[in-house]
This record gives structure tokens, C-alpha cells and sequence, in this order.
């Protein structure tokens, strides 16, 4: 059995909401990668929080905004790689959310001088630009 490398995985995620049955012609390019980015943002802000933890001085404020990040990313991956039946007004309002939480999570981890923190800032930056492209695609398509 072939193991799954990272590229894998990256493209099968895509690949898994395009094949499924009820999106068909309506691939959303845009949502796919949100996905994408939303599911390593999680896992980013995860480390980026545990980290904080073992840094001197008070870190609290940064260790809960990527805490929350992190789970808002993980339920917005979660929610915007179902497509049964749509559901698209919860899609729009994850995304929402998951960019709120990526600005808040950036303008914190933007205070701090450390490597962890500017790696978790450039991630919830790329992550929120992409919720963002993935939102004003659903909205012009009017998904």
C-alpha cells in the first residue's frame, strides 16, 4: 500500500469535496482551498498556543486567541467540507467567523517577537484571505 504524502493529502481533500455527489458542476475552487488552509491554520495555531505556554512572561492573551482559532478553524474545515444538501448560509457564517478569529489570532501573535508566533500570524493571514476569496465566491455565484 502506497502511504499518503503531504501533496496527497493537500489535493485529496480538494479532491474528496469535488468528487462528492451533490457538488458536481458546482466546484467552488475557492472553498476548496479555505478548506485547505483552514485544517493547517488548526493545526498551527495548536502548536503556535502550545508554545506561547513555554515562553517567559505573561502569554495568556495569545494562548487563548490561537486557542480559539484553532477551534474555529478545525469547525469551519469540518462544516465547509460537508456539502450534503448545502447548507450554505452556515458555510458563509463559518467562514465569518474563522476570519474574525484568524484577525484577532494575527493582531496578537504580531505583538510578539518570536519565531512560533510570526510562522501562526502568516498562516491565520493566509487563512483568512482564503475564507475571504471562498465567501465572495459563493456570494457571486450565489451559492
Amino acid at each position: 500500500m502506497r502511504s499518503l504524502h503531504e501533496g496527497d493529502f493537500i489535493m485529496s481533500i480538494k479532491e474528496m469535496i469535488r468528487e462528492h455527489p451533490q457538488v458536481g458542476a458546482d466546484w467552488n475552487e475557492a472553498l476548496g482551498e479555505a478548506v485547505k488552509h483552514a485544517m493547517y491554520c488548526a493545526a498551527i495555531c495548536n502548536s503556535c498556543a502550545d508554545a506561547c505556554s513555554a515562553e517567559e512572561g505573561d502569554m495568556r492573551a495569545c494562548i487563548r486567541k490561537c486557542m480559539d482559532c484553532s477551534d474555529i478553524c478545525t469547525a469551519t474545515y469540518r462544516v465547509a467540507s460537508r456539502r450534503t444538501a448545502g447548507n450554505v448560509g452556515i458555510i458563509e457564517a463559518m467562514l465569518r467567523t474563522c476570519i474574525a478569529a484568524c484577525e484577532a489570532c494575527i493582531d496578537e501573535c504580531e505583538k510578539h517577537d518570536n519565531d512560533h508566533c510570526r510562522r501562526c500570524a502568516r498562516m491565520c493571514r493566509e487563512c483568512a484571505d482564503d475564507c475571504l476569496k471562498a465567501l465572495n465566491g459563493m456570494e457571486q455565484r450565489g451559492e
